[in-house]
Parts: C-alpha cells; structure tokens; sequence
C-alpha cells in the first residue's frame, strides 16, 4: 500500500526562473580532508531552485554535493558553484506492496532507515556509512557488503529524475545511455533530484553474523570463493603491517539479516526498532603522526587475536555490523589536519597474484592502515564509470603526509591498470588523467554523451577537470 512519508510535491517538467537559493563562499574539501578549494556553496530547498542555482553556476560551472562522504575531490568545484543538495529531503511516498520508496535526492541512507525499517523495509545496497544521499549514491553508484548477491545501488533504481543542463527535469530509466551514464557518472551528467528505489524485505533489525580468522591472504582468498554465496553480506579486516607467513591474515564478517525467531524473547517485542549509538566526536586538531607504523601495527596486532577463530550465529544491531564507524562522528579528524587518502581498487579473477603483489608492497612499504577492507565483487552494471566489476576489491585509508606516497601509489594505480583493474572515482584524489581511459573503456563514450548534452560544461568539479572528463 502506497503512502506518504513527507510534504508531497508535483513533479517539475520545465525549470522556473523566479526561485532563487542564497549562496556564500565556502572551502569544500572532502572526507579525507585533503586539497580543499574554494566555491561558491548553495542549498537550494525545491526544484524550482535548484533550476535557477544551475542557470546561475556562472563560466565556471557547478556540481551536486550531498553529505560531503567522497574521499577526494569529486564534489569540489573550485572557483565555481557547489549544489548542497541536502535540503532537497522528502520522502514522497513508499508502497509497502511494491517495496518501493520514492524521494528527493538529499534524503540521507539514515533517515531512509529510519523510515523504512519500522515498516519492514531495508534500503538495498549501503556503503560503509549511512550517512549519504540518494543523488549520491547514485552518482557514485555505490557499493556494499552484499555486492556479490545485490550488486551496486543504481541495480534497485527504478528511475531517477535529472536537472539537465538545458534546464529540463527528465525521468530516466534503466537501459538508456543518459542512466548508464548518470550511474557512477559522478555528478556529471546533470542534477539528480528524486529517485524511486526498489527495497529488501527484512523481519528485524538485527544481524547474524560469523566471524572466523584467515592466516594469511591465500586463506581469506580460499574462504570467500568457497562459502561467500551463502551470506547476503561479506567483508574481510586485513592487516597490511603483517609480513612474511602472515601477510594478508584477516579477521572474515559474515552475516544476514536476523529472522524473527533468532530474537530473545526480549527483543521480539519491537523487533524492527532501529537505535544506532553514537559515541563522543573525534576531536579537533588532533596530531598527524598519531596514527604512525608503530601504533596502528599494535592495533592490527591487537585486533586480530582479539577476533574469535570461529564464532557464528552472533547478534549484532544492524548499525554495529553496517557502519561501524558512524557511531564517531567527524572520525576522519583522527588523521590530523592533514587528512587522509582512502585508495581502493578492483581487479578481477584469475587477478590474485596482483592483489597478493600489491598486498605485499603495501606491509613492505609500511602503509599505516588500520582500516583496510577487502570484499568480493559480483558481476559489474552498466554504468559507464561505475566502479565495481566482478573481482577483488581492497579499500585502505593511508595518512595523506606519508613521505613518497604520491609515487608509490602511482605505482599502484599502474599495477592495477595492466591486469584490467582500475580504482574508484569516489574516494579518489591523485589519480593521472591517463590512465582513466585504461581502466574505464567506456570513458570516451561518457565525453561524448556530456558533449551532446552539456556542451556549455555547466556540470563540472575539481576532479572532472583533473581527470579530463
């Protein structure tokens, strides 16, 4: 039964020309903290002044930002306009037949749970925090735990509605160049304002979850490819200090959404209760070198043989297992001032002895990460510049002040280039124009459909002119 969730809203098909959005300059950077620059920041709070703030980007041109969680540049815009998309957040309507949502593109992952859950409902694909936006997560066509089962998010988009430079407001579907292109399209294409999204039934909102530990990076290799397919969500910690016979030891999560009768008497009295805590924030000005070689390998130590061998069936609430992290908030000052790089990459099957070279570059290198993460992908969508692709992915947040780390990635970025991998525009902040084309084939098609539809260049940011897209 469909019913509505917020103020509901007539669909715009032409773009209006009286609303206007105040504006102020502003530093943007992104959740790594690094390279911030600075533009011109508008909110605006319908369509009809979303529409004015993309006629009035100005030579310089603008982009769409949700709730600031890229890593990199993606949603900068320096010397141009910057589009705060969160104040665009109604949930229009969700149908609890269809097990559909529709709503406004600034609505974060949080509030879709916090709707959705007590209902029965659970979004289909969330990243590692929930605290981004729908027109984000599309632009990023973002990635889960279950991609192996549910692929990326733009998989479970029935449609979409596009700002397009010409001031149109378009519906797009799946299966057509102007989705596949919007889908991990990073903003480019135009400004996402509503989306109607398919969802996953679920009984509670508790996880089951196993967790055991892998010796070394053979082991977790051997233990995804052989029992992944019976967990709807997967994900390895790894330890890159570890060497020699230890390298690439993990500690293995697995799990699934808890079925009613798992729940203690206690717990079934509201079953579906969603209560995420939130621990004190990450202060500010911490130092940079707090999180050197030294103390994240004691962590990595620690974490490890802190981790059960084997433990299964274990409750956890769904935010402890899904976004661990969202209970610190502003987490990326642990880094100190000088922030963070968050560098993840994919390379397919049959591509294990690059993952296990890289890996074994990463501990001899003696990157601090603590929070490293490799899952395993399913097949790939039809995004153009989607990220994912049936492979291994590994995720690590290096110190962005590490001398030599420019050029060691590099040497990374090369390595995954000629086994067909490629890294993920999200969370990227470094990566050369010239290997964009290599490891996104479709890049030129992406180009030519941008040519077609914004030949102005209004839709541009700080990484779409470093990458020369």
């Amino acid at each position: 039964m469909s019913s509505p969730a917020g103020p509901a809203g007539s669909r715009t098909t032409t773009a209006a020309t009286s609303a206007t959005a105040p504006a102020a300059l502003a530093s943007v950077t992104g959740w790594g903290r690094t390279a911030p620059t600075t533009a011109r920041l508008v909110r605006p709070c319908s369509y009809d002044e979303a529409a004015a703030a993309v006629r009035a980007c100005g030579a310089r041109g603008g982009i769409a930002r949700g709730l600031g969680r890229a890593y990199g540049d993606a949603a900068q815009n320096a010397g141009g306009a910057v589009w705060d998309m969160t104040g665009l957040d109604r949930i229009r309507s969700v149908d609890t037949e269809a097990g559909t949502v529709v709503c406004d593109a600034g609505v974060s992952l949080h509030r879709l749970m916090e709707v959705l859950l007590p209902r029965g409902w659970f979004v289909p694909v969330t990243p590692g925090t929930r605290y981004v936006t729908v027109g984000g997560a599309i632009g990023a066509d973002i990635h889960g735990k279950n991609h192996h089962v549910a692929g990326s998010f733009t998989h479970h988009v029935r449609s979409f509605e596009l700002l397009t430079a010409d001031g149109a407001v378009r519906t797009v579907r799946p299966g057509t160049a102007l989705f596949d292109a919007t889908a991990g399209g990073m903003g480019l294409t135009g400004v996402i304002l509503a989306a109607t999204i398919a969802l996953l039934p679920v009984r509670t909102s508790l996880m089951t979850v196993d967790t055991e530990r892998a010796a070394d990076l053979d082991d977790l290799l051997a233990r995804l490819s052989a029992t992944d397919h019976r967990y709807r969500y997967s994900v390895a910690w790894i330890d890159l200090l570890a060497r020699g016979a230890a390298t690439g030891r993990a500690v293995l999560t697995r799990g699934d959404h808890a079925p009613l009768d798992a729940l203690p008497a206690r717990a079934r009295r509201a079953p579906l209760a969603f209560r995420p805590g939130r621990l004190p924030p990450a202060p500010r000005g911490l130092p940079a070198g707090l999180l050197g070689r030294r103390s994240v390998g004691l962590f990595n130590a620690f974490w490890y043989a802190k981790a059960p061998r084997r433990r299964t069936g274990e409750l956890r609430k769904l935010s402890a297992f899904c976004h661990p992290l969202d209970g610190v908030p502003h987490w990326n000052r642990v880094y100190g001032r000088g922030g963070f790089v968050q560098y993840q990459f994919v390379v397919g099957l049959g591509a294990e002895g690059t993952l296990r070279r890289i890996v074994e570059r990463i501990a001899a290198r003696g990157c601090p990460s603590f929070l490293a993460v490799l899952k395993r992908f399913g097949a790939g969508g039809p995004g153009w510049l989607s990220f994912p692709s049936e492979g291994w992915t590994l995720a690590l947040d290096i110190p962005a002040g590490l001398p030599g780390l420019g050029p060691f990635l590099d040497g990374l970025d090369e390595a995954v280039a000629a086994a067909g991998g490629r890294v993920y525009l999200a969370k990227d902040a470094r990566l050369r124009p010239e290997l964009v084309d290599v490891m996104y084939p479709r890049a030129d098609a992406f180009r030519a459909l941008r040519a077609h539809t914004d030949p102005r260049g209004v839709f541009t940011s700080d990484l779409s002119r470093r990458l020369a897209l």
